[in-house]
């Protein structure tokens, strides 16, 4: 779906938190990010306007200003800490979790609860960056979401 309105940030669509953590990723997103190349992606904890969490792979964050992160946490980059585990890095919380060819995550009960989302939530996909995308869980992109006239895709 385009912007909401004009100069505003753009959508991919909702998707829902399924009773076994499962998230579909908007195809959209998957495309622009070519988010499933690494067969894995990190998470990081969003904005406190926004919550929920941001979607990046080490193709795009790696080479990137924000490259750091990962350089200066290895076990991030070496996917040696556990799926799911997050890491305080300046801030955030980062995690790194697998990525099916489909575009679904499973985000464990530990994930959600840590990031303070739950089955039966929509998260809206919002273009954040040229790194990262927002799975955004509440604030004031979702309320005018609800209120748009517009078709926004549900996965």
């Amino acid at each position: 779906m385009p912007q909401m309105n004009k100069g505003g940030k753009f959508i991919f669509g909702k998707s829902v938190i399924r009773e076994d953590g499962t998230v579909r990723l908007p195809d959209q997103a998957i495309e622009e990010y070519h988010i499933i190349n690494d067969k894995k992606v990190y998470l990081f904890t969003g904005s406190k306007i926004t919550g929920g969490f941001c979607v990046t792979r080490k193709g795009l964050l790696n080479p990137s200003k924000l490259g750091h992160i990962l350089k200066e946490t290895p076990e991030l980059m070496n996917y040696t800490s556990h799926s799911g585990e997050f890491i305080r890095y300046k801030g955030r919380f980062y995690c790194w979790t697998d990525i099916s060819s489909d575009g679904k995550l499973i985000l464990s009960e530990d994930m959600m609860n840590f990031l303070n989302i739950a089955p039966g939530m929509e998260l809206l996909s919002i273009r954040s960056s040229d790194i990262a995308f927002t799975m955004g869980a509440k604030g004031p992109l979702l309320e005018k979401a609800e209120k748009y006239n517009g078709v926004i895709p549900i996965y």
